[in-house]
């Protein structure tokens, strides 16, 4: 790919994998040296989610200093009809948000793989708007509550057990925010919240009490007023009038979620940005053969879009047909990729 080789970088030779996070750890202290002790931030961009677990293994062992936030990629395929799995959506808005209120605990790398770093992501204006903190004695009623985790996307349930679920029972909400291990309960009196504790999914017992609370949304569509009169003006303008056939445009009308709506998430949103505005000027590390498996994605991501595009009248297997946005509007393009690593020191990592 053209826009590949217009790259600058620095080869670091000799390094295979396993090695490579050692290099990683002594960039990160020679960055911290550089910053008179100031904790620096890297980002490392890896082939796929296999090179994720082996990375952030050897990290501990090589680097056990560096934090590790991992950036996962939707698991589902490019224009697909399903939404991407809760938990990885729960991962990666965990790591926006702390990037987003630019949390800083030491020295950090975080990890992406080709696929998380090419796709398009809600702002970091949308992500710190969504942010709602809770503690303690404080004044809130539970009727709003239970509306904003709706419009951030978590799913009603009776019990609380899987990332981005709530429940109400009496005075009680039950619920499962991203960057949390255990559900939490948050127990009113009245319009006061008394008590957040943390609790077993299992036994439904709480244990420790939680001094504050900050509630991230678990889905990257927050589908309030605002969105849904944005998505429908976005998708006529696209695709032209619709009609009462067109399940996705009268589900979303309605404020209801539907499977796969995330893949038309910029008709949703005031703007989208990527994964390194949420981390300006920030050194940037690639796995060997990282511009081949960008090229290979960008390939894929365009055939994908033509299938749809191809099929866009045809019912398949009984489903409506797929109108797809093009992808500059959902990943970036091969031409901003070099301009997006412009000012930026870059390193390959190469075994040779």
């Amino acid at each position: 790919m053209a826009a590949a080789a217009a790259i600058k970088s620095d080869v670091l030779s000799g390094v295979p994998e396993g090695l490579d996070a050692l290099a990683i750890g002594e960039i990160a202290a020679a960055k911290q040296k550089e910053a008179g002790g100031k904790a620096p931030v890297l980002l490392h961009v890896v082939r796929d989610d296999r090179r994720v677990e082996a990375l952030k293994a050897a990290l501990s062992f090589f680097a056990p200093e560096l934090r590790v936030m991992r950036f996962p990629a939707w698991d589902c395929v490019p224009y697909d009809r399903i939404s991407p799995n809760s938990e990885i959506v729960a991962e990666r808005l965990d790591t926006l948000a702390r990037l987003a209120a630019a949390e800083r605990k030491g020295p950090t790398i975080v990890i992406a793989t080709v696929n998380s770093i090419l796709q398009r992501l809600p702002s970091r204006a949308f992500l710190k708007r969504s942010l709602k903190t809770l503690a303690p004695q404080q004044r809130i009623d539970m009727t709003e509550l239970g509306r904003l985790l709706d419009r951030a996307g978590f799913s009603r349930t009776g019990t609380v057990i899987e990332h981005g679920e709530y429940a109400v029972r009496g005075g009680i909400i039950d619920v499962f925010p991203p960057g949390r291990t255990r559900p939490l309960r948050l127990d009113f009196f009245g319009d006061t919240l008394e008590h957040i504790k943390q609790f077993d999914p299992e036994t439904q017992r709480t244990d420790r009490a939680i001094n504050r609370l900050t509630l991230i949304p678990t889905s990257e569509i927050a589908l309030d007023e605002a969105a849904i009169k944005r998505f429908r003006a976005g998708y006529v303008a696209e695709f032209g009038a619709v009609t009462s056939a067109d399940q996705l445009y009268e589900a979303v009308s309605a404020g209801q979620r539907v499977p796969g709506m995330e893949h038309w998430l910029p008709l949703m949103h005031e703007g989208l940005e990527t994964l390194f505005d949420y981390l300006p000027g920030v050194d940037v590390s690639f796995d060997h053969l990282v511009g081949e498996a960008v090229k290979d994605r960008l390939e894929q991501i365009e055939e994908h879009f033509e299938a749809r595009k191809t099929g866009m009248e045809t019912q398949t297997f009984g489903a409506p047909p797929y109108k797809p946005l093009p992808p500059d509007r959902l990943y970036i393009t091969p031409a901003e990729w070099p301009r997006l690593l412009e000012g930026r020191r870059v390193r390959q990592m190469s075994p040779f």
